[in-house]
Parts: C-alpha cells; sequence; structure tokens
C-alpha cells in the first residue's frame, strides 16, 4: 500500500477527540477531497456510522479503538500510524440492503454492515413467515425476534442469539432467530449470500415489529426484504498481526 494522507474522524469520546488534534498536528488536516484514508477514532458503533456515511468516498478506512469491545478497530497505539496503515491487511465487505414497509404503506430503506434485525415491540411474541427467493421457507415462526447477518456481524448480535460465526470470506449469510418458541428446535439456516430473504409479519398491527439495520430503527413494519448488495464494497484496514480473520478464528475458542 502507499497511502499517506489520512483524514481523521473522531467520535464524541473525549479521547478520542483530544487524538484527533494530536493526530492532524503530526499528519496535517487533510479533507476527504485528498484524502487516501479514512482514520476512525471511536468504537464500533461509530465505525458503522462512518462506514455507511462515507461510502460514497469509496476510501479504505483504519480504525484506533477508543470504545469498548473494537472489534472493527484496531488498537489506539499511535506510533508510526501511517506505516502501521500501509502494512496492515484489507478485507472487503458488502453490506446487507434493507426495504421495510411500514403497516401504514410506507417504504423505509436502510443499509447495514453487521446485520437487518427484526424485534417484537411489545410483551406479544412476534409471528413471522420466512420466503428465501420466493419460496416460503417457514410458514410462521413465533420468536422474540430474527436476524439476518454478514460474515463481518456474524460475531456481534448474531454471536449473543447463538448463531454461527461465519469467515470472513465466506459468500454465506446467517439467518438466526431470536429466543424461538415455535418451532422451538429451529436454530436458523445459512445462506447463499445471493439469496433474497422476505420477512412478512404476522398479525402486524396486534403484534408489532421493528426492523434495524445496524442501529437504525423503524418501528410497526409489516414486510422487509434483505440482500446483498452486489455493488457496494467496503474496504477495512487491520493491523497485519492482529487481523480480522484471526479475530474471527479466536472468538470460536472462547468459553
Amino acid at each position: 500500500m502507499n497511502l499517506n494522507n489520512p483524514v481523521f474522524l473522531a467520535s464524541s469520546n473525549d479521547e478520542a477527540i483530544k487524538q484527533k488534534r494530536s493526530l492532524e498536528e503530526k499528519y496535517g488536516k487533510n479533507t476527504l477531497d485528498n484524502a487516501d484514508v479514512i482514520v476512525v477514532l471511536g468504537g464500533d458503533g461509530f465505525m458503522l456510522e462512518a462506514i455507511k456515511d462515507r461510502m460514497s468516498q469509496n476510501l479504505p478506512l483504519f480504525g484506533l479503538n477508543y470504545g469498548s469491545i473494537g472489534f472493527l478497530m484496531n488498537s489506539s497505539n499511535q506510533n508510526d500510524l501511517v506505516n502501521r496503515i500501509n502494512q496492515s491487511q484489507s478485507i472487503k465487505i458488502s453490506p446487507l440492503m434493507m426495504k421495510a414497509i411500514g403497516v401504514d404503506g410506507v417504504v423505509h430503506e436502510a443499509i447495514a454492515i453487521n446485520e437487518v434485525s427484526l424485534l417484537r415491540e411489545t410483551h406479544q411474541a412476534s409471528k413471522i413467515k420466512i420466503s428465501v427467493d420466493g419460496k416460503i421457507r417457514l410458514d410462521e415462526l413465533i420468536c422474540d425476534g430474527i436476524l439476518i447477518s454478514t460474515p463481518s456481524g456474524s460475531t456481534a448480535y448474531n454471536l449473543s442469539a447463538h448463531g454461527p460465526i461465519l469467515p470472513i470470506n465466506a459468500d454465506v449469510l446467517a439467518l438466526t432467530p431470536i429466543s424461538a418458541f415455535r418451532p422451538r428446535r429451529w436454530k436458523g439456516a445459512i445462506l447463499n449470500n445471493g439469496s433474497n430473504v422476505k420477512f412478512e409479519i404476522i398479525e402486524s398491527k396486534k403484534r408489532p415489529v421493528s426492523a434495524v439495520a445496524d442501529s437504525t430503527e423503524f418501528r410497526d413494519i409489516s414486510s422487509v426484504e434483505v440482500h446483498q448488495s452486489k455493488d457496494q464494497v467496503v474496504e477495512l484496514l487491520f493491523d497485519k498481526d492482529h487481523s480480522f480473520d484471526e479475530r474471527i478464528l479466536n472468538e470460536q475458542f472462547k468459553f
């Protein structure tokens, strides 16, 4: 790599803001127009926001962790930052495209880097019909919700819901129920990443459901369609001695 003009984005974290100023003093205040890499200072949530907000710039992103878990980030060590970036490993991921239709007929669209999740809004369990590529696969799932995850998001909410961890370069998506009541033994499915998945909410007014693309939520939904983008690609950079592949592998040996 030959990346020498970083632009810095910081979350509202006080330390992240302070370190952004320090890095700009050292490397200059580049803009998105003349930068060749985006350095994101914050946590995973801020990184997801940065990816979606700056996707049109088609620049690689290198994260410095000033959050909690920092699964999408590198260590906050700033020593020889440009050299670290140029020796980093690159992964490319494609986001999920979500189209949700409200019970009022309004259409909502959003993208997700990690997952699209459907969640019950009240004390009553949701009832969801699931179709894959136009074929009904499950007439009725009674549950707290369901999610569909990319490989990069498989260690996030998907893992907490007991979904499978997916290798980052796998051409698949994880479909994972959240607290399934009926069929109780159904553990979800692994789908080809070219699949088009449709969720239809049964009794959507009596049993309201929200649709969430990462952190973007739409409430009172009647149906949701999800597929992985074939056109948009995000490039994330990770320290060569702490690659994303290694992080995913490590997660599978934690107890």
